[in-house]
């Protein structure tokens, strides 16, 4: 038996029913925030994430993974609050979410006392409270494996040895970025069945997919709603060819949604993606893919058994 922390308490993995994968209920500059707080507006940013999970969940969604970690404005109370407004299983990650650099302080200790700092928000608490981390996060981009991204990625899969918690990767296949993950996080020893490439539906190279589920590990179709990669029926073709090869049991569909963004002015992100939801799967992609072929079993795999199996390590 396989318990989860979630930020409400621990889950049991047989107990996360239909699970959106990468969903984000808040994301922000963390050192805009610090410095410039009359900025942000919490009770409106609350309101959204309130508002987005409930539309979710009205169609059934039981547990989101938010993999909001350093970088990207990680607040463990705020998503504790949207947890238990919404009445929702969220399960919070640790991790550093850089393309690039580090900060100085990481970049003159070692691996293992960045480890140690994520197995401390596993086991002990994040933020100076009890609410534990349930995975792990990183991120390559198109700047490839920099020193400082490689020293993450090292730290994340010690981590994850250490506590037995799985590991989600922002990942960049223009760049394949991906399979540069794997190659790191496996010589580490990482399980690869506890390892989520993520974002690998930003590409429709099923060569390159290939390659990253021929060693065992699972893959995010999990940014529907964004089209400047692959548009919505780019991706269903991939993830429909996919079903048909048999790997729907390691495919996740989610949308990697943010309740609130501060990372273009307001209004820009709705103008270019206005699908873009955290309903948008349930709402619009699932139907579409049964229309063309995918079985309700292939839908009970990415929505709802393939989460239990990645942190079950299966």
């Amino acid at each position: 038996m396989t318990f989860i922390n979630s930020v409400t308490g621990p889950v049991n993995a047989s107990e996360l029913g239909l699970t959106l994968i990468h969903e984000h209920m808040r994301v922000r500059s963390e050192s805009v925030h610090a410095q410039f707080p009359h900025l942000y507006d919490e009770k409106q940013e609350v309101a959204k994430a309130v508002e987005q999970v409930n539309r979710a969940k009205k169609l059934g969604v039981k547990t989101i993974c938010d993999p909001t970690v350093m970088e990207q404005g990680r607040d463990i109370r705020f998503i504790e609050k949207i947890a238990r407004k919404t009445d929702t299983q969220i399960i919070a990650a640790t991790g550093i979410y850089t393309y690039n650099y580090i900060p100085t302080h990481f970049q003159t200790r070692s691996i293992d006392y960045m480890a140690d700092l994520f197995v401390r928000d596993i086991e002990v608490g994040i933020q100076n409270t009890s609410i534990k981390a349930g995975f792990l996060k990183c991120a390559t981009d198109a700047p490839g494996v920099t020193a400082d991204v490689e020293k993450v990625m090292r730290a994340v899969a010690r981590a994850h040895k250490k506590t037995g918690v799985p590991i989600m990767t922002h990942s960049h296949p223009a760049s394949g970025t991906g399979l540069k993950q794997l190659d790191i996080l496996l010589d580490e020893g990482a399980n690869p069945n506890q390892i989520l490439i993520g974002h690998t539906g930003d590409t429709d190279n099923l060569e390159y997919i290939s390659n990253i589920l021929k060693q065992g590990a699972f893959i995010g179709m999990d940014r529907y709603g964004l089209t400047r990669e692959c548009s919505t029926e780019n991706r269903n073709e991939t993830v429909i060819e996919l079903a048909k090869q048999g790997y729907s049991n390691r495919m996740f569909l989610s949308q990697d949604y943010c309740c609130t963004m501060d990372w273009f002015p307001e209004g820009v992100i709705e103008e270019r993606f206005p699908k873009w939801s955290m309903s948008f799967v349930l709402e619009e992609v699932v139907p579409e893919l049964k229309r063309k072929g995918v079985t309700e079993q292939q839908i009970q795999h990415m929505l709802f058994d393939n989460a239990r199996c990645w942190f079950e390590g299966k």
